[in-house]
């Protein structure tokens, strides 16, 4: 039938946003690779590269709701087009800049054009996949994150060899406003925009098309589900930015581990949530697969529960079993490692350490995952963009809520207290999503029985 032609168009669509998404997060954090050199020839204080960065991260809240909203109402591919061509020009005019203030401001447009990224990736990746694949290609290009993310400091060290950091910027600037122009010519809105019958209104076999999935912003906002993702986002959110923000601090100033464990344990925990991004998309689509979707319930929450129960069962471990430097007791995980220990030449502490990172990260980016889809595939069609804005909104609120908040607890009474807080907030959550999974899930409009 017609799976060859959707099968061409999803893949090169999804290459297209795979690659300009990894653009857009690697020129995001340009500025942090290229920091140093900055530095070198701009005399910046701690002050001002706070404000340069805080600068970003507040636009780049700001303009991800707006966006989320706007994708309901504008083409989602001119959407995500148009702010890697801002984003690529920004970075390029950033590098003819010298002053603190010039810095910020570009900085705040940078992040405003940021923003423009993700919420078309997911209101097109709804319409491209059916219910039952589209969790496990949400995992897969949210892991272009990583990928940029990993490669992105290795790239603007081999490139700051060769040129200046203007040079990299401007480098990296211009490949994003040429593979701009690529996006808006490869990318589609919807099957329809191509000859092949919409998905969504496939799966719908009604007269009325997709009429009945129409609702209001209000209908929308009244939904109890919408807060109940919103709130969980916002603790799970808030929970995973603690423990990459501060977790390497409290090792190295509380229990006594090396700089190289500390940042070992970041590297285990951002390998974990790469895994667990992928394994929580493809597990529950499979349980979508299974049983399909409903009004009430969501066969995504099984596995979104024990992510989570996860996350509070390795922050308890990593809060009372991590000691000082060489831990004389001889634990039952001491005795477990000791034959992986001896194969890499860790200690079993160590790579008690590593372990519980990795699963931690595993239990963190699974859930955070999941709220994206949940939210995008629970809302009408009209308004998914809008409900995916609003639960990533709480989710940046549970961020801001991990920086100066949560250290202040840490530096009134400990790290130690600090993560207790949290791990008492995750379970909690955790407790009462499980008593509400079974709630209303079906966002916006209760269609009148018709049969």
């Amino acid at each position: 039938m017609a799976g060859g032609g959707y099968g061409r168009y999803r893949a090169v669509i999804f290459a297209a946003m795979f690659v300009g998404y990894t653009l857009y997060y690697f020129n995001r954090k340009t500025f942090s690779f290229v920091m140093p050199a900055v530095m070198a020839e701009v005399p910046l204080g701690k002050d001002e590269l706070g404000l340069v960065t805080s600068s970003q991260s507040a636009a780049y809240a700001i303009s991800k709701f707006v966006s989320g909203v706007l994708s309901d109402q504008l083409s989602a591919r001119w959407l995500f087009s148009s702010g890697l061509l801002m984003v690529g020009l920004v970075n390029v005019v950033f590098s003819w800049s010298s002053t603190v203030t010039a810095f910020a401001g570009l900085w705040f447009l940078n992040g405003l054009a940021q923003g423009l990224g993700w919420p078309p990736c997911g209101k097109i990746l709804r319409k491209w996949f059916e219910p039952s694949q589209f969790g496990t290609w949400w995992a897969i290009l949210s892991t272009s994150m990583n990928l940029a993310g990993g490669l992105g400091p290795i790239v603007a060290a081999l490139m700051s060899l060769n040129y200046d950091w203007r040079t990299t910027l401007s480098i990296s600037g211009f490949i994003c406003v040429v593979v701009s122009f690529v996006c808006l010519l490869l990318i589609k809105n919807e099957p329809s925009d191509v000859g092949l019958p919409n998905i969504e209104q496939g799966a719908k076999k009604g007269k009325k098309g997709s009429s009945s999935d129409n609702s209001t912003l209000t209908e929308l906002l009244l939904s109890p589900y919408l807060w109940v993702l919103s709130t969980g986002y916002l603790v799970v959110f808030g929970v995973k930015t603690c423990c990459t923000d501060w977790g390497q601090l409290f090792l190295i100033q509380e229990r006594g581990q090396s700089m190289l464990v500390g940042s070992s344990y970041m590297s285990a925990l951002e390998i974990g949530g790469l895994v667990g991004s992928i394994a929580a998309g493809y597990l529950s689509d499979r349980a979508v697969a299974k049983v399909g979707l409903s009004s009430y319930g969501n066969p995504r929450h099984a596995l979104l529960l024990s992510m989570m129960a996860g996350m509070c069962v390795s922050m308890f471990l990593f809060r009372v079993t991590v000691t000082g430097d060489s831990p004389k007791e001889n634990h039952f995980w001491t005795v477990a490692l000791q034959p992986l220990a001896d194969l890499t030449g860790l200690k079993e502490h160590e790579l008690w350490i590593l372990t519980l990172g990795a699963v931690f990260g595993f239990s963190s980016y699974g859930p955070i995952a999941l709220f994206g889809v949940i939210a995008n595939e629970s809302a009408p069609a009209n308004l998914c963009g809008t409900s995916h804005a609003i639960v990533a909104l709480m989710a940046n609120v549970g961020g801001f809520l991990a920086g100066l908040p949560f250290s202040t607890i840490a530096k009134h009474y400990s790290w130690a207290t600090a993560f207790w807080v949290a791990e008492i907030t995750c379970t909690g959550s955790t407790v009462a999503f499980f008593f509400l999974r079974n709630i209303r899930t079906k966002m916006g409009r209760i269609p009148r029985k018709a049969d």
